[in-house]
């Protein structure tokens, strides 16, 4: 009877729990739940809103074109997480909106309040930037109410994009080729990596000859120590630089000066959003997404403070925790208290810079990446809060006196630079990195004593050919340094940004093979001068981001009729004007109508403007064999070379572009080149072997089955021997991929896959279970059918993002 009675009010128990919850916070996402959960009582349940619960609808504009209102949905996969939230929020007595402080973060809690039907009097908005028990606890004490200006502010940027996004892609589909998007901020930042291709295609580079000698001083313990030093001129041809070694073959070498500067270092500051994307993609080898990646994991796990920010300030707790432990790890001589303030226009994203929550923690656990991360921020903070690096620089002149002319040189002389270091400072942790360097700045080298009137013993004096450089390829890192300089974009946009434009195809992050160039070196020695001939590979690129046909085609279509879209200082423009709404200087509906009532007339006209030739197509020449033009144009798998017109009674000829090649800088002999493929190579096995080129590149076509040809290969000289070894490999392989076949079903098969056995049957993969891996080859007939009737649903797939 007790038992029953039990079992007959366990559910009424159970609303009473409910009912009587105190307080419901609700946060973005699951980490940082769980971490707020563990700072707040038994008064207090945390739920994640697992970001946005409402956006504009996937597959539409989802924007009233004549009032420019935003329709919003709660899509169908956070339905589930709304109905979740709804039941909570009305069985509390106090709801608290804890989403991040910046405008994206004041969305979702505006939005979370209009979904949930929340009343703004028993509605708190909180905001802090570290998940620490102390700021947790000091924004529950100073809660506030949404800030509609932010909101409005993110509403804009939402709207705007949309509209660039919606209303130009259809405009590409039909002008360049289908499938294609266009975006406000990531087109602008293709245009700067095509520029930046244009003027290292423009570069005209220049030969000079520069100067370096080895010479040797005798120590007073009687050792030798070798001087490298650089003449401070350099030479425009190589009869001047002979005629300068001859001269040095009898010459004397006096130290003519020793000039020694005391200087300082100052450390940089504290991490904002952009800075740490670029020394993480310098230091740690990071992508720009991979960086906010780790630190979002950080910030939820309660390590760092809030890392889309702006500001380069720190707290004075932080100052004043930084000092104790830098007093305590490196002695009282290395603090230096120092403030920073922000000089970036709309720093909105913030109030303070990236750094830890506990300066005490040297080192936390986590993963690798979590660690170097953590560990690249702390170094940064504590540098920042320490004293300047002293450093003496020792500059030796050394004067060249020939044999017969005492004169003749005076204005060349060799010139050693070395440095000393009086007092490392902020080094003792940290050194910043800078673009393009390999390792971090030069290594601080100590010169031997020396004296002026002092004759130096030459060793021997190099004169290499070297070429002028042209501008540099951008890295992830510098790209978002250049954004950022131009005012383009907030922190919270650079990541997608890099990679919206990469999985667009209109950038690709790889590397460039140069071309092989010759250079000369001419070294004196003793009394002879020997030359020789070396090659280097000239312009070779490794991981830097290159424009795409398809990127150059369409960055040249928007330029030509959507200037002020592209327009860089349009693009900063907008930045502000969305600081001015978030500032409540600006309404933001009135500024989003103003665009469009000059863009939408724009779009319309382009749109009907009919052009002879698509964008990107251009004519070669003719074909000096049919007598036909050859062009070069955008197709439906990406830039072809077309011989003849439509109009032609034969139809057109097409060859795909290989990716080594540009349509740019393709030349009418190179295309015609394309069209010797295919080509036959010879037999085997009685079938005729066929070098092809097409969608995805060269290949081997043989018995109806295709074989990849690998980069190092050339397909058009590509031999038969080369060939039945790609196929014969190919087969290898397959081989081992097919594990066992039944003659109970044909259908039915054991495979070798990327993650270990499986079972494939009539089209459909199974997983073998894990205890069965090493006897797959042994699995009966019966025991796989068992595996196949027992398997679980497959989930359903996510649709991709639009």
């Amino acid at each position: 009877m007790q038992v029953e009675s039990l079992a007959t009010f366990a559910p009424l128990r159970n609303v009473i729990l409910i009912v009587m919850q105190e307080n419901l916070v609700i946060v973005e996402s699951p980490a940082k739940a769980k971490t707020i959960e563990k700072f707040l009582g038994k008064d207090y349940k945390v739920m994640s809103s697992y970001g946005h619960i409402r956006d504009l609808k996937k597959k539409e504009l989802s924007i009233d074109v004549d009032t420019l209102m935003p329709d919003y949905e709660v899509p169908d996969e956070k339905k589930k997480v709304v109905s979740e939230l709804k039941k909570n929020a009305k069985t509390a007595k106090k709801v608290w909106l804890a989403s991040d402080e910046d405008r994206e973060g004041e969305a979702i809690s505006w939005h979370l309040c209009e979904v949930l039907e929340l009343d703004e009097k028993n509605t708190n908005r909180i905001v802090f930037h570290e998940i620490t028990k102390p700021a947790i606890l000091e924004a529950i004490e100073h809660p506030r109410h949404l800030n509609m200006n932010l909101v409005n502010a993110q509403q804009a940027r939402r709207v705007l994009d949309r509209l660039v996004g919606f209303k130009l892609s259809p405009v590409l589909w039909r002008k360049v080729k289908p499938a294609l998007s266009a975006g406000r901020v990531q087109s602008v930042a293709v245009r700067l990596i095509v520029e930046r291709e244009r003027e290292i295609q423009n570069f005209k580079s220049e030969a000079y000859y520069r100067v370096n000698a080895v010479f040797v001083i005798e120590n007073q313990d009687s050792t030798k120590s070798e001087i490298h030093a650089e003449l401070n001129k350099r030479f425009s041809n190589n009869e001047e630089a002979l005629a300068f070694l001859e001269q040095c073959k009898n010459g004397h070498f006096i130290v003519s000066s020793i000039t020694k500067k005391p200087l300082k270092r100052t450390p940089a500051p504290p991490f904002t959003t952009s800075t740490l994307q670029q020394e993480a993609a310098r230091k740690l080898g990071f992508t720009v997404a991979q960086t906010m990646m780790v630190a979002q994991r950080l910030y939820e796990a309660g390590r760092i403070t809030y890392m889309r920010t702006d500001s380069v300030n720190l707290s004075g707790l932080a100052i004043n925790t930084s000092k104790e432990e830098i007093t305590r790890l490196y002695g009282e001589n290395y603090s230096k208290v120092r403030q920073y303030h922000t000089n970036s226009k709309g720093a909105q994203e913030a109030h303070e810079a990236i750094r830890p929550t506990y300066m005490k923690t040297t080192a936390i656990e986590g993963t690798n990446q979590e660690k170097r991360l953590y560990d690249l921020i702390w170094k940064r903070t504590a540098a920042s809060q320490m004293v300047d690096a002293q450093i003496e620089k020792t500059t030796v002149s050394i004067s060249i006196t020939p044999e017969s002319e005492k004169n003749a040189l005076k204005d060349l002389q060799f010139i050693v630079v070395g440095e000393t270091m009086v007092f490392d400072g902020f080094l003792k942790v940290y050194r910043e990195s800078k673009d393009d360097d390999e390792q971090d700045e030069e290594e601080s080298h100590i010169l031997p004593s020396m004296h002026e009137g002092e004759e130096l013993e030459r060793h021997k004096i190099v004169s290499t050919e070297r070429h002028s450089m042209g501008p540099n390829r951008y890295t992830e890192a510098s790209l978002v340094h250049k954004l950022e300089e131009l005012g383009i974009g907030r922190p919270s946009t650079y990541a997608p940004t890099i990679s919206t434009i990469q999985q667009r195809g209109y950038v690709q992050k790889g590397d460039k093979e140069g071309t092989k160039r010759e250079y000369v070196v001419d070294t004196l020695q003793d009394s002879q001068i020997n030359s020789c001939i070396k090659t280097e590979m000239a312009g070779a690129d490794k991981g830097k981001l290159i424009p795409t046909d398809i990127g150059i085609v369409v960055t040249d279509f928007l330029l030509g009729h959507f200037p002020n879209i592209m327009d860089y200082n349009f693009t900063a423009k907008i930045e502000q004007d969305f600081d001015k709404i978030s500032e409540g200087k600006a309404e933001w509906h009135k500024e989003m109508l103003s665009f469009y009532k000059n863009f939408a007339p724009e779009v319309d006209s382009v749109m009907n403007t009919r052009s002879e030739h698509k964008a990107g197509e251009r004519q070669l020449g003719i074909d000096p064999k049919t007598n036909k033009p050859v062009f070069v144009k955008i197709g439906r798998y990406g830039p072809v070379i077309q011989i003849g017109t439509a109009d032609d009674e034969e139809k057109p000829r097409f060859s795909q572009i290989p990716s080594s090649k540009s349509m740019e800088t393709i030349t009418l002999e190179e295309a015609l080149e394309l069209f010797k493929l295919p080509r036959t190579v010879g037999q085997f096995e009685g079938a005729d072997i066929i070098i092809g080129t097409g969608r995805f590149g060269p290949y081997v076509l043989h018995d109806k089955k295709y074989v990849s040809i690998p980069k190092e290969e050339d397909p058009f000289t590509i031999s038969l021997n080369t060939a039945i070894h790609l196929i014969q490999n190919k087969r290898a392989l397959e081989a081992q991929r097919h594990i066992k076949k039944f003659e109970e079903d044909e259908n039915m098969e054991v495979m070798n896959g990327k993650y270990g056995p499986y079972i494939l049957h009539n089209g459909k993969n199974y997983r073998i279970p894990k205890n069965f891996h090493e006897k797959a080859s042994e699995l009966t007939y019966e025991q796989c059918v068992d595996i196949v009737k027992n398997a679980p649903e497959p989930k359903p797939r996510r649709g991709k993002k639009q």
